[in-house]
């Protein structure tokens, strides 16, 4: 399937970095393998906003016989999805591949300028985002769907949920008088974000009374390169 969504225009005031290189108008080659609702979903969302071709090979069976294939550990060890194949190279860790994606071809500025307080910021949230809020909703997903029902721990589900609406809360406070992460607009941390308040909201840990938060995450939900995505 290929991506030929339009990049919406910017409206921002961060100092961004433009970089001017040779091989920025030559093609870039991108193929992710695609589970529908998992972390992908960051780089798919990513490629439409930059308007990148990007083939999606959708896994239809991702179970355990898969995930421990000779053929799909060469190209995730870990077993997990989304692997990248980029240019000759095949990465994982979907925030490593956005960031790559980014250094190879970044027209919009989606990432600010390298040693500002912008960036201070970009790094700050994109690291929150998923190294903090997204474990607690992955031990949720593992012990309320993810795991056989023999193996699922109810105390981790509720330990778990009380970290995740912690970090809630934190983005909730910050985005009071924001339409984004960062006062200038629209950056990748966004995306970064985005994908921790999708699972946030699928476990009801995202709630109306977050009304900052949820703010927020439907201005995230109404632009098309995230609703292309979801759709992927």
């Amino acid at each position: 399937m290929q991506n030929t969504l339009a990049r919406e225009p910017v409206r921002a005031f961060c100092v961004f970095v433009y970089k001017v290189v040779d091989e920025v108008n030559e093609p870039i080659l991108v193929k992710i393998y695609h589970v529908p609702g998992t972390r992908s979903i960051r780089v798919i969302w990513l490629c439409n906003e930059l308007n990148i071709p990007l083939e999606i090979e959708t896994i239809p069976t991702f179970d355990a016989a898969f995930k421990a294939s000779p053929d799909w550990r060469a190209k995730s060890p870990t077993g997990k999805v989304p692997v990248l194949e980029i240019d000759g190279i095949t990465m994982y860790e979907s925030c490593a591949m956005l960031q790559f994606i980014l250094e190879k071809h970044d027209p919009q500025g989606l990432v600010p300028k390298a040693g500002t307080r912008d960036s201070a910021e970009y790094h700050k949230w994109s690291w929150f985002a998923e190294a903090t809020f997204a474990r607690p909703l992955g031990d949720m997903a593992q012990h309320t769907s993810i795991k056989p029902e023999a193996e699922r721990i109810p105390e981790v589900v509720v330990e778990s949920r009380e970290r995740a609406l912690l970090c809630v809360e934190a983005v909730d406070a910050h985005m009071q008088d924001r339409e984004y992460l960062l006062d200038c607009g629209f950056t990748a941390a966004d995306i970064v974000m985005g994908y921790s308040m999708m699972l946030a909201r699928r476990f009801s840990v995202l709630e109306n009374h977050h009304k900052h938060g949820s703010a927020y995450f439907d201005r995230l939900l109404a632009r098309p390169a995230f609703q292309a995505a979801l759709r992927a």
